[in-house]
């Protein structure tokens, strides 16, 4: 792969990193999908080792991002329901107020869904701060994977 192509593909991995921080874009989807076409410009077998590892890190941060905040909150006891109701409101907060929004809208969308289930704002406010100590565990583990990944594709294109 030219120069220029690694620049690019090194662009997408980039952006995909602030898409995991941030969620407006599939974030691990654009770095898997750029270290593939990596991969198959450049060819070769250490290409498609370099692929090979970075996809499997970024499966394994993707499983352990769902499994580990997922037992966390299960223990403090914030059901599901409140974190749709997080996640509803962080869409509709993006929009209204761009990026910072969806934090808020998340935060105030599980306080809104905890408040009826405790009856108590003090209750309700401890299970909204689990739901998003495990939401930001959440986005942690998939940006370690993904930074793994990334490390893994930049020793690729400088050493393959």
């Amino acid at each position: 792969m030219s120069t220029l192509g690694e620049v690019l593909v090194g662009l997408v991995i980039l952006v995909g990193l602030v898409g995991i921080v941030v969620p407006i874009l599939p974030g691990t989807i654009l770095i898997f999908a750029a270290v593939g076409v990596w991969a198959w410009f450049t060819g070769g077998a250490a290409a498609w080792t370099v692929f090979a590892i970075a996809t499997v890190l970024l499966v394994l941060s993707g499983v352990v991002k769902y499994t580990w905040p997922g037992r966390r909150m299960r223990e403090a006891g914030v059901p599901m329901r409140s974190l749709m109701v997080g996640g509803l409101l962080g869409i509709v907060g993006f929009f209204v107020i761009p990026v910072v929004g969806l934090f808020i809208g998340f935060i105030a969308g599980v306080y809104v869904a905890e408040i009826p289930r405790h009856r108590n704002h003090s209750e309700a406010w401890r299970s909204t701060v689990h739901a998003t100590k495990a939401a930001g565990l959440s986005i942690l583990v998939e940006l370690f994977g993904a930074l793994l990944a990334s490390a893994v594709w930049l020793g690729g294109a400088l050493f393959v």
